[in-house]
């Protein structure tokens, strides 16, 4: 062998003993996270009687749970079922079967705990001490809502939480009730001139018509005067929406991808820029209304600018970046859901008639005919309404699953939980546990709420349709103001069924919508 072969020959074994020296360390790390750790949480989790799925290298549980959900899509329900779990949490449903309420699965390599027990959901959503954290909702998440009051954590989330709660104090939304009901007011005038030009019946697909609606009332009581560029900001926020959904369910979701410049994340981008630049031009114009003494305003944005520039000692308590993250949030949050509500509300006013004249009698006592301004005060007094809507919440929830990881090793009501692990809390199946609701959890009963939220199950607090604990939503009384007026305004002038056509197919659009709309039958009752 020559010199210069043998020189060569002893490069390469350099470059080769170099480059093990590199990849056995991240093989090493490889191997540990894809195959020993799940096998060693499996086998920890398994001493403790909590089974579930085998894991499976690399793709864990994901292609049964897409198996399961591709099967249950096809299936439709009967318009008298309730029971939405089969469709939009099918793969719960069928574990739980097989191993229990409280089961392991695999998303990938990552332990997922379904917390099917109400002790354990609540001691999850209890936590103040931050050890059951919200996961990471990735970039296409995190384009639509913001890192808001949703997804903050520790102190950014209570100092965000001091800055936004003066906005939804409920002397302040009383004040919005007129903006709410003059939204609500136009979409039911053209209701009542279609009804009234096909001879007093008209069939309308409301879902659709109640989204635009609560985009409306968001825009005007958010941003007051500049609602026509808030309802930019929803148009943006809407196709974000289908942007998100597609990037959580693809069947090809490669690590890395949400940054690289396909053509979905191009539009993500350029959709994300569109939204800060609307909002941080309409917050500049508060900031300079406001530097001249003309003050912040009084609508939502308003008062959270003010409450912001009150943090002491003349400095901001938050930036600009998030107060424009707070605005994204409750401006999707604050229309999609209360749309989601309104909708199933009307659907089971719809198939349960029986009620609406029960609703309109008290709507036409507390409030007064249909010439009648709507306030605030009388709205809280609608207490047949309001169990309408939370049976609806209970059955229909916008959210069917909501999750936390463990920032730490864990115990949770006696089962050990190590650091990492995701908590999925299946709403949707516990709303409908019979130990809890009564033997008929699976029916539309809003008699249930007769003695309060508190008191309608044999659990107190155990309505999770706006969470539990110190992350339940902010904006539950708003909701819950705009979804009573815009109902009190829609009995005062019809009645009405859900439309032969309507097809019974509950899904989940990161929100929970009718997969074809609600097209319902409006009767415009006598002036």
């Amino acid at each position: 062998m020559t010199t210069a072969a043998m020189g060569g020959g002893t490069t390469a074994g350099l470059v080769g003993a170099a480059l093990a020296v590199v990849l056995l360390p991240w093989l090493w790390a490889a191997l540990a996270h894809l195959v020993w750790r799940p096998r060693a949480v499996a086998r920890a989790f398994a001493r403790q009687g909590v089974r579930g799925p085998p894991y499976r290298f690399l793709v864990g549980n994901n292609g049964e749970v897409k198996a399961m959900r591709a099967a249950a899509g096809s299936e439709t329900l009967a318009r008298g079922s309730h029971d939405i779990v089969p469709r939009v949490l099918p793969h719960c449903r069928a574990w739980a079967a097989r191993y229990g309420r409280v089961f392991l699965s695999w998303a990938g390599a990552r332990p997922t705990l379904c917390v099917g027990s109400y002790d354990m959901a609540r001691r999850v959503l209890a936590d103040k001490a931050g050890l059951f954290v919200k996961p990471d909702p990735g970039p296409s998440i995190l384009a639509l809502l913001g890192m808001g009051l949703v997804f903050a954590e520790g102190e950014d989330w209570a100092r965000h939480r001091r800055v936004v709660h003066p906005a939804f104090a409920m002397d302040k939304l009383k004040m919005m009730t007129g903006a709410v009901a003059a939204c609500a007011g136009e979409v039911i005038r053209a209701w009542e001139a279609r009804a009234a030009a096909a001879g007093g019946e008209a069939t309308v697909e409301v879902g659709q018509q109640f989204t635009e609606l609560t985009a409306d009332v968001i825009s005007h009581t958010a941003f007051g005067s500049s609602y026509r560029r808030g309802k930019e900001v929803f148009l943006a926020q809407r196709e974000l929406q289908h942007i998100a959904l597609a990037a959580i369910t693809s069947a090809r979701r490669v690590p890395g991808m949400v940054y690289a410049p396909t053509k979905a994340n191009v539009r993500r981008w350029q959709l994300e820029r569109k939204v800060r630049d609307t909002l941080t031009a309409i917050i500049g114009e508060r900031l300079d209304a406001a530097g001249e003494a003309r003050g912040y305003g009084t609508d939502l944005l308003g008062l959270m600018l003010e409450a912001n520039a009150g943090g002491g000692g003349g400095k901001a308590v938050m930036s600009m970046d998030e107060i424009i993250d707070e605005c994204k949030t409750f401006f999707f949050a604050g229309h999609d859901t209360t749309a989601q509500l309104l909708t199933w509300a009307m659907f089971l006013l719809g198939t349960h008639p029986e009620w609406q004249p029960r609703l309109r009698e008290e709507v036409l006592r507390e409030c007064g005919g249909a010439d009648t301004p709507l306030h605030g005060d009388a709205l809280n007094k609608l207490k047949l309404v309001t169990m309408v809507l939370y049976e609806t919440l209970r059955l229909y929830g916008a959210v069917s699953m909501i999750g936390r990881v463990a920032a730490a090793d864990a115990e949770l009501c006696g089962v050990r939980v190590p650091r990492g692990t995701v908590l999925a809390i299946p709403i949707a199946m516990l709303h409908r546990d019979e130990e809890v609701w009564g033997a008929d959890a699976g029916e539309f009963n809003p008699l249930r709420f007769r003695d309060g939220v508190g008191r309608a199950a044999a659990l107190p607090g155990a309505l999770l349709a706006f969470s539990s604990g110190p992350r339940s939503c902010i904006g539950q009384d708003f909701a819950m103001l705009e979804a009573k007026a815009t109902l009190a305004l829609v009995l005062r002038r019809f009645a009405f069924e859900v439309a032969p056509e309507y097809v019974h197919a509950p899904t989940d659009f990161l929100t929970l919508q009718p997969l074809q709309g609600l097209p319902v039958v409006l009767k415009l009752l006598d002036p």
